[in-house]
């Protein structure tokens, strides 16, 4: 459960070293913290970047070892923030945690997956649609941390208050698809990974099995509460920057090109299935159920919403801590695009056919002797890097694949219950609320994995990555709604930058989705599943449409509420406290 707490009451549960909570390197003198190399913009902030008040848990440890360690890379990012009056380390560490939590749905294996087959296909010519979708899911989760924060109710709280009863239940089970979808996307990549660590001595229905231990563990996790927790998810963050990291470093892509792919907006001699995977990176980044989630897990900290300054400073302090855990994911999704883009771009399967036979890979036979372009997934991928660089490569991708199966669990774990109890006032506990997404996410998971094979398990992540993207304007319009909505933020309403250029992004967004689903529409042989298909793309427009006509009213567009559905500044939902549901 997730402890309520405040900057002044932020001491350790558990006996960590003392000087951990009591400044690192704050009784040092400046000497000692020059000869240890610490950061400029430490030492001139005096080392206060932690006190008695200091970290909330291992998992913040874990993050800003992280962030020293590419301050070079942060301080130009940071350094508006840094020179601000009154900014303070100790302050910033007091509100790290959620924005590190959140930030693991951008590595499940949905992504890792998309990002292999993004450098195999187009090289290094998406990265900057990597970075674009990284921005983007950034200034998302701003909006969702300052409704949270102003308000003290999180995003699916708040629908609660402001949409009836049929939206309200539609939107739930829209979010649960989603949650559901990443579920799998877990099931899926932990049972590879431990079919390749296994040898292929454990099958992958095996692995599927296998991978209901996991929830044992997250439940025994959380019994001990929230900084273990964070703990366990410090340590698989750790592990997917070390395996992926080490994949960085063996192949040595070209740098020039990363940097160039990164910042340079080009994919010269792209064709559709460029653009596909294109569409792809952006569905697979931007996760809706992660927008409820990272609402309700600020939550966590007590804010006095009475004093604007102190809401104001929250909001601060919660956007530098998004800007570096995405960072940190940004970096991992970065290593696996350059490793794939680096080794295997233009590569066909004849050739790693060959490699593999030579290295003796009792894989070899994934690959036929075809000269089509290679065409990998989080399966093949694993296995063209153990031919190219050794058995090593295979299992250290594999460990890498299971961290970022298993950190799958806690977010779509949180995220339902906090949209459950949000939506529809159901207060289910962890353990029933584990146990109903796994058992579904585990059946379907479990049929493809015994009755077909791993081409068809990996094929299931690219359709998920399709209905998760399907379901981001259930979440990217209602935030946008809330968050210019004047009696509900005061103060902090939207202004028109951030209307025009959310509702640009929710355009952008349906117009993906309107791809993908033109693309496997057309995909589909069988007529009753086309018909079925066209039907439900008819639903689903016209809740969009009704979705979005609530948006224009809240935008200010006035002559279209003709119902009166809207609230009006005498219905203010504010809270000037926190709600206790989710920190008792």
């Amino acid at each position: 459960m997730i402890p309520r707490m405040s900057q002044h009451n932020m001491k350790p549960s558990g006996p960590l070293p003392a000087n951990i909570w009591k400044g690192i390197p704050m009784k040092m003198e400046m000497k000692k913290m020059k000869r240890l190399k610490f950061p400029m913009w430490i030492r001139l902030s005096g080392g206060r970047w932690g006190t008695e008040n200091g970290p909330t848990s291992m998992l913040t440890c874990t993050c800003y070892f992280f962030m020293l360690a590419y301050s070079k890379c942060f301080s130009p990012v940071l350094f508006f923030f840094l020179i601000q009056p009154g900014f303070s380390f100790r302050k910033l560490w007091a509100f790290t945690g959620p924005g590190f939590l959140m930030s693991i749905a951008y590595l499940d294996p949905g992504n890792i997956e998309s990002d292999l087959q993004s450098g195999a296909l187009a090289g290094f010519k998406l990265l900057w649609v990597l970075l674009i979708s990284t921005i983007l899911g950034l200034l998302l989760q701003r909006l969702a941390v300052r409704l949270s924060v102003v308000t003290g109710l999180h995003l699916a709280e708040v629908c609660n208050h402001n949409y009836s009863k049929v939206p309200r239940i539609l939107l739930w089970l829209m979010v649960e698809l989603a949650i559901i979808g990443s579920d799998m996307q877990e099931v899926i990549g932990s049972a590879i990974a431990i079919h390749l660590l296994s040898n292929k001595t454990i099958p992958l229905y095996g692995g599927v099995l296998i991978t209901i231990t996991d929830t044992i563990v997250f439940l025994f996790l959380d019994k001990y509460g929230l900084r273990k927790l964070e703990a366990f998810f410090g340590f698989l963050i750790t592990t997917m920057a070390i395996t992926f990291g080490y994949q960085y470093v063996t192949v040595k892509p070209n740098q020039l090109e990363v940097v160039k792919g990164m910042f340079y907006p080009n994919c010269a001699g792209c064709g559709p299935a460029q653009l596909e995977q294109a569409v792809g990176i952006v569905g697979a980044v931007i996760m809706p159920h992660n927008i409820y989630l990272h609402s309700a897990l600020v939550k966590s900290r007590k804010i006095n919403r009475l004093n604007v300054s102190e809401v104001k400073e929250a909001n601060m302090y919660f956007f530098i801590e998004a800007i570096i855990a995405l960072f940190l994911s940004f970096l991992i999704n970065v290593f696996v695009v350059s490793v794939f883009a680096e080794s295997f771009f233009n590569k066909s399967d004849a050739q790693l056919h060959e490699v593999c036979v030579k290295a003796n890979s009792p894989f070899a036979n994934v690959f036929d002797n075809s000269t089509d372009k290679l065409q990998v997934d989080i399966y093949k991928g694993g296995i063209a890097l153990g031919c190219y660089f050794g058995s090593a490569a295979l299992y250290i991708w594999a460990v890498g694949i299971l961290a970022a199966g298993q950190s799958s669990t806690m977010t779509g774990t949180y995220a339902g219950q906090f949209v459950m109890e949000g939506f529809l006032n159901i207060k289910w506990t962890r353990f029933a609320r584990t146990v109903l997404t796994r058992s579904i996410a585990i059946v379907p998971t479990l049929a493809v994995a015994t009755f077909q094979d791993v081409e068809h398990l990996t094929g299931m992540n690219d359709f998920l990555n399709v209905l998760q993207s399907m379901q981001l304007p259930f979440a990217l319009i209602p935030i946008l709604s809330f968050t210019s909505e004047k009696a509900l933020m005061k103060d902090f309403v939207n202004n028109l930058f951030w209307k025009i250029g959310g509702g640009f992004v929710i355009v952008f967004v349906c117009a993906i989705n309107l791809y993908f689903v033109v693309v496997y529409v057309h995909k589909l042989q069988q007529l009753s599943l086309f018909v079925l298909a066209i039907l439900l793309i008819i639903l689903y427009m016209i809740f969009i449409v009704y979705l979005t006509w609530q948006c224009l009213i809240m935008l200010g567009v006035q002559w279209l509420n003709c119902f009166g559905t809207v609230i009006h500044e005498d219905e203010s939902i504010v809270s000037t406290e926190m709600s206790p549901d989710h920190n008792e």
